[in-house]
């Protein structure tokens, strides 16, 4: 079996018939990317940012901005590990091992199960706090939990495990995962809507459960948590206040604009179309009703205009791939033709995308990474990518 294939067994790739195929590891989906290209954003070349470092089946990569120039890379089969954000660097550190709780594909979860988010809190450098998203079993679900650094500032505290946020679902696959701070205050929470082909429970569009949806909620103000009262189905008879917007299917990462504020992620598609969502309060992204702009599952006839469209999206065809990777606005110093432009990927074809998120139409295909899995900052802003193929972090040159 040759090193594509390998991987694709190892993943659970289902082949399709004339189409290369199916749904990967951590997020699942398919869909094919057309190719774009406009004057103004160049190609980019990849190179290895850290040679002397691999990963198993990195999902997410962390800066804390604590001002130590540390990163932290989120390995799927439940361990964090932290290193020293320079080229030289030749090893890296267990932070935190999950790995006894967290039900991953090397202990005989699915796929998509695992340790799938990290986010550091904003005060992370006085109280050493930080958030994590990953899958248990008996019953399966997804669970947040916060835990605290120990007096060894590169290992957590193993024991200081709380769990704020559990929620049960009957598949194993669509997860979401990602776990970011916002300017607010606030913890943003992506989660799947629950698996199995077609949302079967329409889990995304019931307000009165939190699969599918994009929460928002204050780690702090009580025990377990907080429910900011300007979140937009507060006193909505029937809503969970938690929710901030809705109708997603699997929301595999996002990222805050640091310029903006915007919040930016990618919706894994079912088996038409993948989407690029720039999501405000309240938003109903449309899933399960709308694939993309398209009708998905709409006996109703409802208009898209009860929805809100994706910013962009990308078809089924052979030249793309099948599973969209949410990225970031790039907001760092080294790459000006870059500056400003939303940077997103395909995790089976491996492109890479920059696209003006004035214009959906200004766009182009700027690099290519086989098993791109997630994108991350550092903390002056620098772009990486993760190589979940060979477990490699990568950077442009």
């Amino acid at each position: 079996m040759g090193r594509s294939s390998a991987m694709m067994a190892v993943l659970g790739l289902v082949a399709t018939a004339a189409v290369f195929s199916a749904a990967p590891g951590p997020l699942g989906g398919k869909a094919r990317a057309g190719r774009g290209a406009q004057a103004g954003i160049a190609a980019q070349t990849l190179e290895n940012a850290f040679p002397e470092l691999r990963f198993s089946r990195p999902v997410a990569l962390v800066a804390p901005r604590d001002g130590t120039q540390r990163l932290f890379v989120v390995e799927q089969d439940g361990r964090i590990q932290v290193f020293r954000n320079s080229a030289a660097t030749d090893a890296s550190k267990v932070f935190l091992d999950l790995a006894p709780i967290a039900f991953s594909p090397s202990d005989g979860g699915g796929s998509e199960e695992g340790l799938l988010g990290l986010a550091f809190d904003p005060q992370f450098r006085s109280n050493g706090e930080l958030y994590v998203y990953y899958s248990a079993r008996e019953p399966r679900r997804n669970v947040l939990a916060r835990y605290r650094v120990s007096e060894d500032p590169d290992r957590a505290e193993i024991t200081s495990g709380t769990v704020l946020l559990e929620i049960e679902k009957p598949y194993s696959n669509h997860n979401g995962g990602a776990l970011v701070f916002g300017a607010d205050g606030m913890l943003y929470v992506s989660v799947g809507d629950g698996g199995g082909a077609g949302d079967p429970e329409n889990n995304a569009q019931d307000k009165s459960v939190l699969l599918g949806k994009i929460l928002r909620i204050d780690p702090k103000s009580k025990v377990p948590y907080g429910i900011p009262q300007d979140n937009p189905f507060v006193g909505e008879s029937g809503a969970r206040g938690e929710i901030w917007a809705y109708g997603l299917r699997n929301p595999w990462r996002m990222s805050f604009d640091r310029l903006t504020g915007e919040l930016w992620l990618g919706d894994a598609g079912q088996s038409s179309w993948e989407e690029i969502d720039r999501v405000k309060k309240g938003d109903n992204l449309g899933w399960r009703v709308f694939e993309g702009r398209h009708p998905y599952a709409n006996p109703e006839g409802l208009p898209a205009s009860r929805f809100v469209a994706p910013f962009l999206e990308y078809p089924n065809d052979e030249t793309g791939g099948h599973a969209v990777i949410g990225g970031a606005v790039y907001r760092g110093s080294r790459l000006s033709s870059l500056f400003g432009k939303y940077l997103y990927g395909d995790f089976v074809s491996g492109r890479i995308w920059a696209v003006d998120p004035k214009d959906s139409a200004t766009l182009a295909q700027i690099a290519t990474l086989e098993g791109v899995s997630a994108f991350g900052e550092d903390e002056a802003g620098e772009l990486y990518l993760l190589s979940y193929a060979d477990g490699r972090v990568m950077k442009f040159r």
